[in-house]
C-alpha cells in the first residue's frame, strides 16, 4: 500500500490587489438615466452623435446611449500621452481618428474620465476645427483635484476624490474593465492605494 505524504499546510497569501467599492453599478445605472433624460431636455428631437473615446469610455457610452430615446449615432476615437512610462508629458497624439465627418452634427464626448483635462483640451480644440452644430460632454466620473487644462464638462456624473479608480471600463494594466462597478484600486502589501499620478 503506498505511503500518503502529509498534506503541507497551505502559505496563507497575502492578495497583491483588491479593489474596493467606490460606486455601485446600480448608482452608474440610475445618474446614467438621469444624464440622459438631461442631454435629451437639452436637445429635444434633435439626432445626437456620441464620440466615446477608446477604450474606457465604451461602458458609458453604450449605457447612455440605450438610455437616450430619439435618433442616437455614435462614433469612436483613440490617443494617446506620451513621454515617460509612468507620467505623461502633457502631450497627446492621434492613435484613431473617426469614421466620418460630424460637420454640422450635434455631438456629445463621451468620457469615462475626466482628470488632468490634458486629452479633453486636445479632442475638444480637434473637433472644434470640423465645424460640429453643437459640441458638449459628459463624464462619468470628474476628478477635479487633478485638473491642469482649463475644461468642464457640460454633464458629470460622480465627482470622485483623488484616487487611483478602476472598473465599468477602466483598467489597470488593461485589467478590471470589465467590473461592474467603479472601485479604488489597493495594492498589497497592506494593501496601499495605488498613487492617483501613475
Amino acid at each position: 500500500m503506498p505511503l500518503h505524504k502529509k498534506a503541507r499546510p497551505q502559505a496563507t497569501r497575502t492578495p497583491r490587489e483588491r479593489v474596493r467599492v467606490l460606486i455601485t453599478g446600480a448608482r452608474i445605472q440610475k445618474r446614467i438615466q438621469a444624464l440622459a433624460r438631461e442631454i435629451r431636455k437639452d436637445f429635444p428631437g434633435e439626432p445626437l452623435h456620441l464620440i466615446s473615446v477608446l477604450k474606457g469610455g465604451v461602458f458609458f457610452l453604450t449605457d447612455l446611449a440605450r438610455s437616450i430615446p430619439g435618433e442616437v449615432s455614435f462614433d469612436f476615437i483613440a490617443v494617446s500621452s506620451y513621454g515617460q512610462k509612468t507620467h505623461s508629458s502633457g502631450q497627446v497624439r492621434l492613435t484613431r481618428d473617426l469614421d466620418s465627418s460630424i460637420e454640422g452634427k450635434t455631438v456629445i464626448v463621451v468620457e469615462d474620465i475626466l482628470d488632468t483635462g490634458m486629452t479633453l483640451q486636445y479632442l475638444l480644440r480637434l473637433f472644434q476645427q470640423r465645424k460640429p452644430k453643437h459640441l458638449r460632454v459628459a463624464v462619468l466620473l470628474d476628478k477635479p483635484e487633478r485638473r491642469i487644462a482649463a475644461v468642464r464638462a457640460d454633464y458629470v456624473g460622480f465627482s470622485i476624490p483623488n484616487e487611483f479608480v478602476v472598473g465599468y471600463g477602466l483598467d489597470y494594466a488593461e485589467r478590471y474593465r470589465n467590473l461592474p462597478y467603479v472601485g479604488i484600486l489597493l495594492l498589497g502589501p497592506g494593501l496601499k492605494k495605488k498613487p492617483a499620478e501613475d
